[in-house]
């Protein structure tokens, strides 16, 4: 499946190719920075028309570089799976990892999944566990597509690209440009420090909104994060 998804999609993706790169290059002609709008806007229609994604849904985020049989790996596979008994979808990156790792435990669990993959030199290939899959060139895209459709958000451990979407998905949320969606964070031993500053300096700097940080759960237990994103879900909830 995940093959012949590819391979419908990858046409269509040659034609953007580099776009990303060329527009934040820096300085370029009008004409030139018109172009790369028109392409964005047909990367993101792209995306509207291709992607197929069941209500409710939860988004996870993720590493690409951990390897299965670690413990986030299996952690990963095991919310995955907890997500698709409770009736979500789950929607990830689509690369190998713990997006894998949580496309595969949604698949096992006879759940839907669906992959958002970003195109790169490295790392990032779809896994095999997506029942539908569209590839994107620009991150911003990608991250809208990775947000939009969810009801509820998994982080799980990884380097800048899930700071980058965890606090995306905080940024709209305090700012409101979206709903107060309830947001589960995995490992208390890696995201602990990340806690002490958010909930410590942050708050008392009044630097981020103390009221705003009661949707967000830190928990090493897969079936107590599905049980907030279940209870705390203003939309689309699994029955």
């Amino acid at each position: 499946m995940t093959d012949r998804i590819v391979q419908d999609n990858r046409g269509l993706l040659d034609l953007i190719l580099g776009a990303e790169t060329a527009l934040l290059r820096g300085r370029r002609t009008r004409a030139e920075d018109v172009e790369a709008a028109v392409g964005i806007f047909l990367e993101l229609l792209r995306g509207f028309e291709l992607l197929n994604v069941p209500d409710p849904c939860v988004t996870l985020f993720g590493s690409a570089r951990i390897c299965e049989g670690e413990p986030a790996y299996e952690t990963a596979r095991a919310v995955g799976a907890a997500l698709a008994e409770a009736g979500f979808a789950v929607m990830t990156g689509g690369g190998p990892g713990l997006m894998e790792a949580a496309n595969r435990g949604a698949k096992e669990a006879g759940g839907y999944s669906v992959g958002c993959n970003i195109r790169l030199p490295t790392e990032q290939e779809p896994n095999p566990y997506l029942d539908d899959f569209v590839e994107f060139e620009h991150f911003f895209i990608r991250k809208l597509m990775l947000i939009k459709y969810s009801c509820g958000f998994v982080i799980l451990p990884g380097g800048y690209g899930t700071l980058d979407e965890a606090f995306e998905v905080a940024t709209l949320i305090q700012t409101g440009k979206i709903e107060r969606f309830p947001i589960v964070v995995m490992d208390k031993e890696f995201y602990g420090p990340f806690e002490k500053l958010i909930r410590g300096r942050m708050s008392e700097s009044r630097l981020v909104d103390e009221e705003r940080l009661d949707i967000v759960l830190l928990t090493d237990d897969p079936a107590e994060g599905i049980e907030w994103i279940r209870s705390h879900a203003k939309n689309g909830l699994a029955k």
